[in-house]
Protein backbone atom coordinates (compact mmCIF):
# COMPACT_ATOMS: atom_id res chain seq x y z
CA UNK A 1 0.00 0.00 0.00
CA UNK A 2 0.89 3.91 -0.33
CA UNK A 3 1.74 3.61 3.08
CA UNK A 4 4.24 0.94 2.81
CA UNK A 5 1.62 -1.71 5.03
CA UNK A 6 1.60 -5.17 2.78
CA UNK A 7 -1.83 -6.77 2.11
CA UNK A 8 -1.91 -10.85 1.97
CA UNK A 9 -2.72 -11.51 -1.43
CA UNK A 10 -3.47 -14.67 -3.63
CA UNK A 11 -3.57 -14.91 -7.87
CA UNK A 12 -5.37 -17.43 -9.01
CA UNK A 13 -3.82 -18.42 -12.83
CA UNK A 14 -5.45 -19.88 -16.14
CA UNK A 15 -3.35 -21.70 -18.02
CA UNK A 16 -1.24 -20.03 -20.17
CA UNK A 17 1.61 -17.26 -20.26
CA UNK A 18 -0.84 -14.58 -22.34
CA UNK A 19 -1.86 -11.44 -19.67
CA UNK A 20 -5.66 -11.42 -18.72
CA UNK A 21 -8.06 -9.11 -16.78
CA UNK A 22 -8.23 -9.09 -13.44
CA UNK A 23 -11.04 -10.24 -11.05
CA UNK A 24 -10.41 -8.65 -7.61
CA UNK A 25 -11.78 -9.78 -4.22
CA UNK A 26 -10.77 -8.01 -1.16
CA UNK A 27 -12.05 -9.22 2.08
CA UNK A 28 -11.92 -8.82 6.03
CA UNK A 29 -12.94 -12.83 6.40
CA UNK A 30 -9.89 -14.73 5.68
CA UNK A 31 -9.03 -15.33 2.02
CA UNK A 32 -7.71 -19.15 2.93
CA UNK A 33 -11.28 -19.73 4.53
CA UNK A 34 -13.00 -18.71 1.47
CA UNK A 35 -14.86 -21.08 -1.08
CA UNK A 36 -13.24 -21.62 -4.23
CA UNK A 37 -15.45 -22.73 -6.52
CA UNK A 38 -16.95 -19.96 -7.98
CA UNK A 39 -13.07 -18.58 -8.35
CA UNK A 40 -11.94 -21.68 -10.28
CA UNK A 41 -15.23 -20.69 -12.65
CA UNK A 42 -13.60 -17.42 -13.04
CA UNK A 43 -10.55 -18.62 -13.93
CA UNK A 44 -11.19 -21.37 -16.57
CA UNK A 45 -13.10 -18.64 -17.66
CA UNK A 46 -10.05 -16.95 -18.23
CA UNK A 47 -9.55 -14.44 -15.83
CA UNK A 48 -6.99 -13.86 -13.67
CA UNK A 49 -8.37 -14.01 -9.70
CA UNK A 50 -6.91 -12.05 -6.79
CA UNK A 51 -8.48 -12.39 -3.26
CA UNK A 52 -6.67 -10.04 -0.55
CA UNK A 53 -7.15 -9.89 3.22
CA UNK A 54 -7.86 -6.31 4.21
CA UNK A 55 -5.66 -4.38 6.04
CA UNK A 56 -5.19 -5.71 9.90
CA UNK A 57 -6.89 -9.25 9.25
CA UNK A 58 -5.76 -12.48 8.95
CA UNK A 59 -2.92 -12.32 6.75
CA UNK A 60 -1.87 -9.16 6.46
CA UNK A 61 -0.19 -6.09 8.39
CA UNK A 62 -1.59 -2.53 9.60
CA UNK A 63 -4.22 -1.94 12.04
CA UNK A 64 -8.06 -2.85 10.83
CA UNK A 65 -10.43 -0.13 10.61
CA UNK A 66 -13.72 -0.40 9.35
CA UNK A 67 -14.71 1.22 5.76
CA UNK A 68 -12.63 3.90 6.15
CA UNK A 69 -10.06 1.93 5.15
CA UNK A 70 -11.48 0.50 2.33
CA UNK A 71 -10.93 3.54 -0.36
CA UNK A 72 -6.91 3.82 -0.34
CA UNK A 73 -6.59 0.57 0.19
CA UNK A 74 -8.96 -0.54 -2.70
CA UNK A 75 -7.27 1.87 -5.66
CA UNK A 76 -4.09 0.39 -4.48
CA UNK A 77 -4.62 -3.55 -4.98
CA UNK A 78 -6.63 -2.26 -8.08
CA UNK A 79 -3.24 -0.23 -9.44
CA UNK A 80 -0.83 -3.26 -8.36
CA UNK A 81 -2.98 -5.62 -9.79
CA UNK A 82 -3.05 -4.03 -12.88
CA UNK A 83 0.75 -3.54 -13.17
CA UNK A 84 1.44 -6.90 -13.21
CA UNK A 85 3.07 -9.22 -16.06
CA UNK A 86 -0.07 -11.23 -15.88
CA UNK A 87 -2.58 -9.15 -16.02
CA UNK A 88 -4.52 -6.57 -19.51
CA UNK A 89 -4.51 -4.10 -17.50
CA UNK A 90 -8.30 -4.12 -16.49
CA UNK A 91 -9.52 -5.01 -13.51
CA UNK A 92 -13.41 -5.95 -11.79
CA UNK A 93 -14.34 -6.42 -8.48
CA UNK A 94 -16.65 -9.01 -7.01
CA UNK A 95 -18.34 -10.42 -3.79
CA UNK A 96 -20.70 -9.37 -1.00
CA UNK A 97 -21.58 -7.96 2.08
CA UNK A 98 -18.61 -6.44 3.07
CA UNK A 99 -16.49 -7.28 0.16
CA UNK A 100 -19.08 -5.65 -1.71
CA UNK A 101 -18.44 -2.40 0.34
CA UNK A 102 -14.67 -2.76 -0.54
CA UNK A 103 -15.83 -2.15 -4.19
CA UNK A 104 -18.02 0.36 -3.60
CA UNK A 105 -15.39 2.45 -1.63
CA UNK A 106 -12.39 1.52 -3.96
CA UNK A 107 -14.49 2.77 -7.39
CA UNK A 108 -15.19 6.39 -4.88
CA UNK A 109 -11.28 6.91 -5.63
CA UNK A 110 -11.62 6.41 -8.97
CA UNK A 111 -9.22 4.17 -9.97
CA UNK A 112 -8.15 4.19 -13.57
CA UNK A 113 -7.57 0.65 -14.36
CA UNK A 114 -11.44 -0.30 -12.62
CA UNK A 115 -13.78 -1.50 -15.64
CA UNK A 116 -16.81 -3.06 -13.64
CA UNK A 117 -17.85 -4.16 -10.37
CA UNK A 118 -20.17 -6.47 -9.30
CA UNK A 119 -21.60 -6.04 -5.63
CA UNK A 120 -24.18 -8.43 -4.30
CA UNK A 121 -25.90 -8.04 -0.62
CA UNK A 122 -24.50 -4.97 0.21
CA UNK A 123 -25.13 -1.20 0.94
CA UNK A 124 -25.01 2.66 -0.13
CA UNK A 125 -24.18 3.70 3.24
CA UNK A 126 -23.05 2.31 6.48
CA UNK A 127 -25.07 4.03 8.81
CA UNK A 128 -28.89 3.62 7.05
CA UNK A 129 -29.39 0.14 6.90
CA UNK A 130 -26.24 -0.93 8.19
CA UNK A 131 -25.14 -0.04 11.85
CA UNK A 132 -28.91 1.66 11.91
CA UNK A 133 -32.32 1.70 10.49
CA UNK A 134 -34.77 4.42 10.70
CA UNK A 135 -32.27 5.71 13.54
CA UNK A 136 -32.93 2.39 15.56
CA UNK A 137 -28.99 0.49 16.00
CA UNK A 138 -29.09 -2.81 14.57
CA UNK A 139 -27.91 -4.50 17.55
CA UNK A 140 -29.02 -7.66 16.37
CA UNK A 141 -26.42 -7.48 13.41
CA UNK A 142 -23.64 -5.84 14.73
CA UNK A 143 -22.80 -8.49 17.41
CA UNK A 144 -23.18 -11.28 16.11
CA UNK A 145 -21.04 -9.88 12.86
CA UNK A 146 -18.59 -8.49 14.59
CA UNK A 147 -17.67 -11.11 17.58
CA UNK A 148 -17.19 -14.03 15.31
CA UNK A 149 -16.08 -12.27 12.07
CA UNK A 150 -13.31 -10.06 13.97
CA UNK A 151 -12.92 -9.96 17.63
CA UNK A 152 -12.02 -13.52 17.85
CA UNK A 153 -9.45 -13.41 14.97
CA UNK A 154 -7.73 -10.49 16.74
CA UNK A 155 -7.53 -11.83 19.71
CA UNK A 156 -5.86 -14.88 18.11
CA UNK A 157 -3.70 -12.90 15.54
CA UNK A 158 -2.40 -11.10 19.11
CA UNK A 159 -1.67 -14.62 20.62
CA UNK A 160 0.07 -15.78 17.59
CA UNK A 161 2.76 -12.48 17.55
CA UNK A 162 2.93 -12.91 21.66
CA UNK A 163 0.54 -9.60 22.50
CA UNK A 164 -2.59 -12.11 23.76
CA UNK A 165 -3.43 -14.78 25.71
CA UNK A 166 -5.48 -18.13 25.29
CA UNK A 167 -7.93 -16.47 28.07
CA UNK A 168 -8.34 -13.36 25.81
CA UNK A 169 -10.03 -15.70 22.90
CA UNK A 170 -11.99 -17.42 25.19
CA UNK A 171 -13.48 -14.41 26.45
CA UNK A 172 -14.66 -13.57 22.65
CA UNK A 173 -15.21 -16.68 22.16
CA UNK A 174 -18.17 -16.85 25.37
CA UNK A 175 -19.49 -13.63 24.24
CA UNK A 176 -20.72 -14.94 21.17
CA UNK A 177 -22.18 -18.35 22.80
CA UNK A 178 -23.79 -16.08 24.99
CA UNK A 179 -25.13 -13.86 22.49
CA UNK A 180 -28.57 -13.69 23.75
CA UNK A 181 -27.57 -12.60 26.90
CA UNK A 182 -25.23 -9.98 25.36
CA UNK A 183 -28.18 -8.30 23.59
CA UNK A 184 -29.99 -8.11 27.23
CA UNK A 185 -26.78 -6.63 28.72
CA UNK A 186 -26.93 -2.62 29.33
CA UNK A 187 -25.55 -0.08 29.05
CA UNK A 188 -24.88 -0.81 25.39
CA UNK A 189 -21.54 1.46 25.76
CA UNK A 190 -20.47 -1.01 28.29
CA UNK A 191 -18.78 -4.00 26.75
CA UNK A 192 -15.55 -4.21 28.22
CA UNK A 193 -14.50 -7.47 25.91
CA UNK A 194 -14.59 -5.03 23.02
CA UNK A 195 -12.36 -2.20 24.88
CA UNK A 196 -9.14 -2.10 22.64
CA UNK A 197 -10.11 -4.95 20.12
CA UNK A 198 -13.31 -3.32 18.23
CA UNK A 199 -12.87 0.16 18.46
CA UNK A 200 -15.26 0.89 16.08
CA UNK A 201 -18.22 -0.53 17.96
CA UNK A 202 -18.13 2.52 20.15
CA UNK A 203 -17.47 5.24 17.49
CA UNK A 204 -20.82 3.39 15.98
CA UNK A 205 -22.79 4.08 19.00
CA UNK A 206 -21.36 7.87 19.56
CA UNK A 207 -22.14 8.20 15.91
CA UNK A 208 -26.17 7.61 16.36
CA UNK A 209 -27.61 10.31 14.15
CA UNK A 210 -26.14 11.02 10.40
CA UNK A 211 -23.27 12.80 10.41
CA UNK A 212 -19.68 13.52 9.09
CA UNK A 213 -18.72 10.87 10.04
CA UNK A 214 -21.16 8.44 8.08
CA UNK A 215 -21.33 11.00 4.96
CA UNK A 216 -17.27 10.36 4.29
CA UNK A 217 -17.53 6.78 3.39
CA UNK A 218 -21.27 6.61 2.19
CA UNK A 219 -21.07 5.43 -1.63
CA UNK A 220 -24.08 7.14 -2.31
CA UNK A 221 -22.83 10.62 -1.11
CA UNK A 222 -19.87 9.69 -3.68
CA UNK A 223 -21.82 8.40 -6.52
CA UNK A 224 -20.77 11.17 -9.47
CA UNK A 225 -17.14 10.32 -8.08
CA UNK A 226 -18.12 6.21 -9.45
CA UNK A 227 -17.48 6.24 -13.29
CA UNK A 228 -18.05 2.50 -13.41
CA UNK A 229 -21.13 0.03 -14.54
CA UNK A 230 -22.01 -2.06 -11.62
CA UNK A 231 -23.94 -5.62 -11.63
CA UNK A 232 -26.24 -4.94 -8.20
CA UNK A 233 -27.37 -7.83 -6.52
CA UNK A 234 -29.57 -8.06 -3.23
CA UNK A 235 -32.58 -10.18 -1.57
CA UNK A 236 -36.24 -9.42 -0.43
CA UNK A 237 -35.00 -10.45 2.72
CA UNK A 238 -31.70 -9.11 3.18
CA UNK A 239 -30.90 -6.72 5.60
CA UNK A 240 -29.13 -4.20 3.11
CA UNK A 241 -32.06 -4.47 0.57
CA UNK A 242 -32.35 -0.45 0.95
CA UNK A 243 -29.22 0.21 0.32
CA UNK A 244 -28.50 -2.26 -3.09
CA UNK A 245 -31.75 -0.73 -4.25
CA UNK A 246 -30.61 3.16 -3.64
CA UNK A 247 -27.24 2.35 -5.59
CA UNK A 248 -28.76 0.79 -8.71
CA UNK A 249 -31.22 4.17 -8.61
CA UNK A 250 -28.26 6.61 -7.36
CA UNK A 251 -25.92 5.50 -9.96
CA UNK A 252 -28.44 5.49 -12.80
CA UNK A 253 -29.15 9.20 -12.06
CA UNK A 254 -25.83 10.17 -11.10
CA UNK A 255 -23.26 7.80 -12.01
CA UNK A 256 -20.49 9.85 -13.05
CA UNK A 257 -20.06 8.53 -16.24
CA UNK A 258 -22.05 7.14 -19.11
CA UNK A 259 -21.39 4.41 -18.87
CA UNK A 260 -21.90 4.16 -15.51
CA UNK A 261 -25.13 5.45 -15.75
CA UNK A 262 -26.19 3.16 -18.59
CA UNK A 263 -24.51 0.10 -17.16
CA UNK A 264 -26.75 -0.22 -14.06
CA UNK A 265 -28.01 -3.54 -13.42
CA UNK A 266 -30.39 -5.20 -10.73
CA UNK A 267 -31.05 -8.53 -9.74
CA UNK A 268 -33.11 -9.22 -6.58
CA UNK A 269 -33.89 -12.65 -5.24
CA UNK A 270 -35.58 -14.01 -2.54
CA UNK A 271 -32.20 -14.45 -0.27
CA UNK A 272 -31.59 -12.98 3.29
CA UNK A 273 -27.95 -12.17 4.55
CA UNK A 274 -26.17 -15.22 4.55
CA UNK A 275 -29.00 -17.47 3.18
CA UNK A 276 -28.54 -17.25 -0.54
CA UNK A 277 -30.22 -20.65 -1.02
CA UNK A 278 -33.67 -19.27 -0.26
CA UNK A 279 -34.76 -22.40 1.99
CA UNK A 280 -36.22 -21.17 5.22
CA UNK A 281 -37.57 -22.44 8.71
CA UNK A 282 -40.95 -22.10 7.21
CA UNK A 283 -40.64 -20.81 3.57
CA UNK A 284 -39.24 -22.54 0.59
CA UNK A 285 -39.09 -20.82 -2.67
CA UNK A 286 -38.42 -23.40 -4.70
CA UNK A 287 -35.43 -25.18 -6.90
CA UNK A 288 -34.26 -22.37 -9.08
CA UNK A 289 -34.56 -19.30 -6.60
CA UNK A 290 -31.40 -19.52 -4.89
CA UNK A 291 -28.18 -17.71 -5.53
CA UNK A 292 -26.21 -20.70 -7.07
CA UNK A 293 -29.06 -22.63 -9.06
CA UNK A 294 -29.50 -19.47 -10.47
CA UNK A 295 -26.41 -19.63 -11.76
CA UNK A 296 -25.56 -16.13 -10.26
CA UNK A 297 -21.72 -16.82 -10.97
CA UNK A 298 -22.62 -17.35 -14.41
CA UNK A 299 -24.03 -14.27 -14.47
CA UNK A 300 -21.23 -12.25 -13.16
CA UNK A 301 -19.44 -13.83 -15.45
CA UNK A 302 -21.09 -12.50 -18.70
CA UNK A 303 -21.05 -9.19 -17.21
CA UNK A 304 -17.36 -9.44 -16.68
CA UNK A 305 -16.79 -10.52 -20.55
CA UNK A 306 -18.85 -7.70 -22.00
CA UNK A 307 -16.77 -5.18 -19.55
CA UNK A 308 -13.18 -6.34 -19.32
CA UNK A 309 -13.37 -8.61 -22.23
CA UNK A 310 -15.46 -7.07 -25.04
CA UNK A 311 -17.46 -9.90 -25.91
CA UNK A 312 -20.66 -9.11 -27.31
CA UNK A 313 -22.60 -11.41 -25.34
CA UNK A 314 -25.63 -9.19 -25.33
CA UNK A 315 -25.44 -8.05 -21.94
CA UNK A 316 -25.33 -4.72 -23.27
CA UNK A 317 -29.68 -5.15 -24.73
CA UNK A 318 -30.66 -7.06 -22.19
CA UNK A 319 -33.54 -5.13 -19.41
CA UNK A 320 -31.51 -3.63 -16.74
CA UNK A 321 -33.45 -5.38 -13.31
CA UNK A 322 -34.68 -9.10 -13.25
CA UNK A 323 -36.55 -9.80 -9.69
CA UNK A 324 -37.57 -12.97 -8.30
CA UNK A 325 -41.41 -12.61 -8.15
CA UNK A 326 -42.26 -14.69 -4.73
CA UNK A 327 -46.14 -15.72 -4.28
CA UNK A 328 -45.49 -16.14 -8.50
CA UNK A 329 -42.27 -17.85 -7.34
CA UNK A 330 -40.71 -17.20 -10.79
CA UNK A 331 -38.08 -14.83 -11.74
CA UNK A 332 -39.13 -11.88 -14.43
CA UNK A 333 -37.27 -9.37 -16.36
CA UNK A 334 -37.82 -5.61 -15.93
CA UNK A 335 -37.35 -2.29 -17.79
CA UNK A 336 -36.59 -0.53 -13.89
CA UNK A 337 -36.70 0.11 -10.79
CA UNK A 338 -39.58 1.03 -9.39
CA UNK A 339 -41.27 -0.89 -12.33
CA UNK A 340 -42.42 1.74 -14.64
CA UNK A 341 -45.87 0.70 -14.50
CA UNK A 342 -46.14 0.60 -10.87
CA UNK A 343 -49.88 2.35 -9.38
CA UNK A 344 -48.93 3.98 -5.74
CA UNK A 345 -52.45 2.93 -3.94
CA UNK A 346 -53.28 4.47 -0.38
CA UNK A 347 -54.53 1.06 2.18
CA UNK A 348 -56.17 3.15 5.00
CA UNK A 349 -55.76 1.96 9.11
CA UNK A 350 -59.30 1.35 10.34
CA UNK A 351 -61.01 -0.15 13.60
CA UNK A 352 -62.92 0.49 16.39
CA UNK A 353 -60.63 1.40 18.75
CA UNK A 354 -59.35 -2.10 19.10
CA UNK A 355 -57.04 -3.19 16.98
CA UNK A 356 -54.44 -4.66 19.22
CA UNK A 357 -53.70 -8.34 18.42
CA UNK A 358 -55.00 -10.38 15.51
CA UNK A 359 -58.01 -10.69 17.15
CA UNK A 360 -58.88 -7.38 17.65
CA UNK A 361 -60.96 -5.26 14.93
CA UNK A 362 -58.15 -3.41 12.80
CA UNK A 363 -58.74 -3.35 9.11
CA UNK A 364 -56.82 -2.16 6.19
CA UNK A 365 -58.93 -1.37 2.92
CA UNK A 366 -58.26 1.07 0.49
CA UNK A 367 -61.53 2.93 1.55
CA UNK A 368 -60.35 6.36 3.35
CA UNK A 369 -61.41 6.82 7.43
CA UNK A 370 -64.43 9.26 8.52
CA UNK A 371 -64.52 9.30 12.33
CA UNK A 372 -63.08 6.75 14.62
CA UNK A 373 -61.14 6.26 17.11
CA UNK A 374 -57.39 6.04 17.68
CA UNK A 375 -55.82 2.55 18.73
CA UNK A 376 -53.73 2.64 22.09
CA UNK A 377 -50.77 0.60 23.28
CA UNK A 378 -47.98 0.33 26.17
CA UNK A 379 -44.81 0.21 24.70
CA UNK A 380 -42.64 -0.44 27.89
CA UNK A 381 -38.89 -1.34 27.27
CA UNK A 382 -38.58 -3.64 29.30
CA UNK A 383 -40.55 -6.09 27.46
CA UNK A 384 -39.48 -5.54 24.10
CA UNK A 385 -41.92 -7.38 21.21
CA UNK A 386 -39.44 -10.12 20.12
CA UNK A 387 -37.82 -10.73 16.23
CA UNK A 388 -39.52 -13.47 14.54
CA UNK A 389 -38.29 -13.50 11.32
CA UNK A 390 -37.41 -10.48 8.98
CA UNK A 391 -34.38 -8.88 7.61
CA UNK A 392 -32.28 -10.49 10.21
CA UNK A 393 -28.93 -11.70 10.94
CA UNK A 394 -29.18 -13.20 14.46
CA UNK A 395 -27.65 -16.14 16.02
CA UNK A 396 -29.16 -20.33 15.95
CA UNK A 397 -28.68 -23.10 15.01
CA UNK A 398 -27.89 -21.48 11.52
CA UNK A 399 -26.99 -18.00 11.21
CA UNK A 400 -30.06 -17.19 9.35
CA UNK A 401 -32.45 -19.14 11.51
CA UNK A 402 -34.28 -16.48 12.39
CA UNK A 403 -34.64 -14.65 9.04
CA UNK A 404 -36.80 -14.38 6.19
CA UNK A 405 -40.79 -14.94 5.95
CA UNK A 406 -41.50 -16.20 9.55
CA UNK A 407 -45.00 -16.79 10.92
CA UNK A 408 -46.00 -13.97 13.23
CA UNK A 409 -48.70 -15.55 15.12
CA UNK A 410 -47.02 -15.56 18.38
CA UNK A 411 -45.87 -12.24 18.30
CA UNK A 412 -49.61 -10.97 17.12
CA UNK A 413 -51.50 -11.56 20.15
CA UNK A 414 -49.21 -9.23 22.22
CA UNK A 415 -51.76 -6.09 23.20
CA UNK A 416 -48.56 -3.63 22.31
CA UNK A 417 -49.25 -5.11 18.65
CA UNK A 418 -51.58 -3.82 16.31
CA UNK A 419 -53.57 -5.86 13.36
CA UNK A 420 -54.89 -4.00 10.11
CA UNK A 421 -55.62 -6.83 7.71
CA UNK A 422 -57.95 -6.34 4.29
CA UNK A 423 -60.87 -8.77 3.68
CA UNK A 424 -60.29 -11.80 1.88
CA UNK A 425 -58.81 -11.24 -1.67
CA UNK A 426 -61.24 -12.32 -4.50
CA UNK A 427 -58.24 -12.15 -6.74
CA UNK A 428 -54.79 -11.59 -6.76
CA UNK A 429 -52.87 -8.47 -6.04
CA UNK A 430 -49.49 -8.09 -6.90
CA UNK A 431 -47.29 -5.72 -4.86
CA UNK A 432 -43.98 -5.29 -6.15
CA UNK A 433 -41.58 -2.02 -5.27
CA UNK A 434 -40.83 0.47 -2.14
CA UNK A 435 -43.44 0.11 0.64
CA UNK A 436 -43.86 2.92 2.92
CA UNK A 437 -46.29 3.54 6.10
CA UNK A 438 -47.54 7.02 6.54
CA UNK A 439 -49.00 7.13 10.18
CA UNK A 440 -50.59 9.82 12.44
CA UNK A 441 -48.93 9.07 16.07
CA UNK A 442 -49.43 10.85 19.50
CA UNK A 443 -47.01 9.66 22.72
CA UNK A 444 -46.28 9.98 26.10
CA UNK A 445 -43.23 9.81 26.24
CA UNK A 446 -40.33 12.74 24.59
CA UNK A 447 -39.21 9.68 22.59
CA UNK A 448 -40.26 6.49 21.28
CA UNK A 449 -40.43 4.06 18.21
CA UNK A 450 -42.67 2.27 15.66
CA UNK A 451 -42.39 -0.28 13.86
CA UNK A 452 -44.34 -1.61 11.01
CA UNK A 453 -44.07 -5.18 9.17
CA UNK A 454 -46.05 -5.81 5.80
CA UNK A 455 -47.79 -9.64 6.38
CA UNK A 456 -49.30 -11.80 3.75
CA UNK A 457 -52.09 -13.90 6.02
CA UNK A 458 -52.63 -17.29 4.04
CA UNK A 459 -56.03 -19.40 3.71
CA UNK A 460 -54.46 -21.40 6.96
CA UNK A 461 -53.80 -18.12 9.16
CA UNK A 462 -50.48 -18.13 8.86
CA UNK A 463 -48.98 -14.81 8.94
CA UNK A 464 -46.11 -14.76 6.88
CA UNK A 465 -43.81 -11.75 7.29
CA UNK A 466 -42.38 -10.18 3.83
CA UNK A 467 -40.95 -6.46 4.77
CA UNK A 468 -40.49 -4.39 7.59
CA UNK A 469 -39.33 -1.04 9.06
CA UNK A 470 -38.85 1.30 11.90
CA UNK A 471 -38.60 5.20 12.72
CA UNK A 472 -37.03 6.48 15.54
CA UNK A 473 -39.68 9.23 16.78
CA UNK A 474 -36.57 11.64 17.51
CA UNK A 475 -35.35 11.16 13.82
CA UNK A 476 -38.75 11.81 12.06
CA UNK A 477 -37.50 15.11 9.80
CA UNK A 478 -34.36 13.81 9.40
CA UNK A 479 -31.28 11.57 10.60
CA UNK A 480 -28.98 13.82 11.06
CA UNK A 481 -30.80 16.21 13.64
CA UNK A 482 -32.59 14.81 16.15
CA UNK A 483 -35.50 16.39 17.79
CA UNK A 484 -37.99 15.36 20.92
CA UNK A 485 -41.55 15.01 20.62
CA UNK A 486 -43.95 17.23 22.55
CA UNK A 487 -46.02 14.40 24.35
CA UNK A 488 -49.59 14.21 23.77
CA UNK A 489 -49.15 15.83 20.72
CA UNK A 490 -50.16 14.33 17.13
CA UNK A 491 -47.29 14.17 14.45
CA UNK A 492 -47.12 12.35 11.17
CA UNK A 493 -44.45 10.05 10.53
CA UNK A 494 -43.13 8.28 7.11
CA UNK A 495 -41.92 4.83 7.97
CA UNK A 496 -39.69 2.98 4.90
CA UNK A 497 -40.63 -0.65 4.69
CA UNK A 498 -37.86 -0.78 2.23
CA UNK A 499 -39.16 -2.97 -0.61
CA UNK A 500 -40.67 -6.26 -1.66
CA UNK A 501 -42.36 -8.49 -4.39
CA UNK A 502 -45.18 -10.53 -3.68
CA UNK A 503 -48.51 -11.54 -5.10
CA UNK A 504 -51.04 -12.28 -2.44
CA UNK A 505 -52.92 -14.88 -3.98
CA UNK A 506 -56.51 -15.16 -4.10
CA UNK A 507 -57.79 -15.98 -0.21
CA UNK A 508 -55.53 -14.38 0.91
CA UNK A 509 -55.62 -11.09 3.11
CA UNK A 510 -52.46 -8.28 3.23
CA UNK A 511 -51.84 -7.55 7.11
CA UNK A 512 -50.15 -4.57 8.57
CA UNK A 513 -48.60 -5.24 12.37
CA UNK A 514 -47.85 -2.05 14.00
CA UNK A 515 -45.64 -1.75 17.41
CA UNK A 516 -42.88 0.00 19.02
CA UNK A 517 -40.17 -2.67 19.55
CA UNK A 518 -38.75 -5.31 17.46
CA UNK A 519 -35.90 -6.56 19.83
CA UNK A 520 -33.02 -7.57 19.47
CA UNK A 521 -32.43 -6.66 15.79
CA UNK A 522 -33.03 -3.12 17.14
CA UNK A 523 -32.25 -1.64 20.21
CA UNK A 524 -34.82 -0.64 22.87
CA UNK A 525 -36.18 3.09 22.54
CA UNK A 526 -35.33 3.67 26.29
CA UNK A 527 -38.28 6.63 25.33
CA UNK A 528 -35.97 9.23 27.76
CA UNK A 529 -34.85 11.03 24.97
CA UNK A 530 -31.16 10.82 26.12
CA UNK A 531 -28.42 9.17 24.53
CA UNK A 532 -30.02 5.23 24.59
CA UNK A 533 -26.24 3.92 24.49
CA UNK A 534 -25.11 4.90 27.93
CA UNK A 535 -28.56 3.79 29.65
CA UNK A 536 -29.68 1.14 32.27
CA UNK A 537 -32.85 -0.68 32.67
CA UNK A 538 -33.31 2.23 35.74
CA UNK A 539 -33.57 4.80 33.09
CA UNK A 540 -36.70 2.72 31.14
CA UNK A 541 -39.81 4.86 30.69
CA UNK A 542 -43.06 3.03 29.65
CA UNK A 543 -44.85 5.15 26.64
CA UNK A 544 -48.54 5.21 26.00
CA UNK A 545 -48.72 5.41 22.10
CA UNK A 546 -51.17 6.16 20.28
CA UNK A 547 -51.88 5.62 16.54
CA UNK A 548 -54.87 7.42 14.62
CA UNK A 549 -56.87 6.85 11.43
CA UNK A 550 -59.52 9.31 11.03
CA UNK A 551 -60.43 11.84 8.24
CA UNK A 552 -57.71 14.28 9.46
CA UNK A 553 -55.07 11.84 10.00
CA UNK A 554 -55.56 9.15 7.63
CA UNK A 555 -53.09 6.50 8.49
CA UNK A 556 -52.62 4.85 5.28
CA UNK A 557 -50.03 2.22 4.11
CA UNK A 558 -48.66 2.61 0.18
CA UNK A 559 -48.30 -0.14 -1.71
CA UNK A 560 -46.83 -0.10 -4.89
CA UNK A 561 -49.70 -2.28 -7.45
CA UNK A 562 -48.72 -4.05 -10.56
CA UNK A 563 -51.98 -4.95 -12.83
CA UNK A 564 -51.13 -6.84 -15.53
CA UNK A 565 -53.17 -9.38 -17.56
Amino acid sequence: MRDGVTLATDVYHPVGSEPAPVLLQRLPYNKEAIGTATIFRMVQAGYVVVVQDCRGVYGSEGVFSPFYQEPHDGADAIAWAASQSWSDGSVGMFGGSYIGATQWLAATAAPAALRAIAPSVTTADYYESWMYQGGALQLGFILSWILPAFTVPEQQRRLSTNRGTQADIDIQIQAFDTLDQGYQHLPLADMPHLEGVAPYYFDWLAHASYDGYWKAIAPHEHHEQIGVPALNMGGWHDLFLGGTLANYQGMRQRGGSTAARNGQRLIVGPWAHGNSGAFYAEHAYGLMSGFESSDMAGAQIRWFDYWLKGINNGVAHEKPVKIFVMGLDTWREEDDWPLPDTQYRNYYLHSAGRANTRHGNGQLSTVAPGDEPEDVYLYDPRNPVPTVGGATFLPGVHITANAGPRDQRTVELREDVLCYTTVTLERAVEVTGPVTLVLYVAASAIDTDFTAKLVDIYPDGRAELLTDGILRARYRNSLAAPEPLEPGKRYELRIDLVATANVFKAGHRIQLDISSSNFPRFDRNSNTGGTIATESAAAFVQSVNRVFHDSAHPSHLILPIIERD
